[in-house]
């Protein structure tokens, strides 16, 4: 891998927009960033820069919403995770990972469909139970997609999502279950030859660039309103959604 001026071009948006995506709104986008660097280079490389980068905006966003999850929600989604990210290792080399993307995102936009067309015209967002086994299987599909593309986002809040809660709770939420997932890929990541050399030198070049785009994200949650918030929000889980439907069918 080079590092050229058409690498940079790419990987500093990209890698500025994941951080600003899992800063402040919920890590929405922030996979988008590992095809825009496949582009130019090997998609297994694409993966290992990307990985250390997404933790280490993971650990600097921790402290700016900490405690402010939902711990029960949180917890589901890491438990459901762990064999997630257990079976996108064991499929990973034989797995079409196109399938699982269409799937996703199909869910991910006719999930957010729905919510427009049964949402209340007025009034705030009421919180809402679900039984405990969605929040497993919306961790394990979690885990699944994240592990093979970093595309966690969207399966994770679809779930959080139809919890009804407040936006910083969603945004610290996120932010703690993709801490824990992340730290689970690391190790099979390092077993399959995801890193090397040349990955660990994109990421000290890149993590800067990753540092400002986590701290855009966390001022600009803070800034714009909860309706605005979660209007971005679902606008980014459509676009989401539709881009995975995309990279399935071409």
């Amino acid at each position: 891998m080079e590092f050229d001026p058409i690498f940079f071009a790419l990987a500093v948006p990209a890698v500025i927009l994941a951080g600003i995506s899992k800063g402040g709104f919920g890590s929405g986008i922030a996979f988008l960033a590992t095809p825009i660097l496949a582009l130019v280079v090997d998609p297994g490389l694409a993966l290992g820069v990307m990985l250390p980068l997404l933790m280490l905006v993971d650990a600097v966003t921790l402290r700016p919403y900490w405690r402010q999850w939902s711990l029960p929600d949180a917890r589901l989604l890491i438990l459901g995770g762990l064999p997630g990210v257990a079976l996108g290792a064991a499929l990973f080399r034989i797995a079409n990972a196109d399938h699982l993307r269409f799937l996703i995102g199909v869910i991910a936009v006719g999930f957010v469909v729905y919510q427009l067309i049964t949402a209340p015209r007025a009034g705030p967002r009421a919180p809402r139970d679900l039984p405990w086994s969605i929040g497993l299987l919306a961790g394990l599909v979690t885990g699944l997609t994240s592990f093979i593309s970093h595309a966690g986002g969207p399966p994770a809040a679809m779930y959080l999502l139809a919890k009804g809660m407040s936006k910083t709770s969603y945004q610290a939420t996120t932010i703690l279950v993709f801490w824990a997932v992340n730290i689970f890929k690391f190790v099979p990541y390092a077993f399959l030859g995801i890193f090397t050399t040349e990955t660990v030198w994109a990421n000290v070049l890149l993590a800067p660039f990753a540092l400002i785009g986590a701290a855009l994200g966390v001022y600009a949650h803070r800034l714009v309103p909860e309706r605005v918030f979660f209007t971005v929000t679902y606008t980014i889980l459509a676009c989401a959604g539709t881009k995975l439907i995309w990279d399935a069918l071409t």
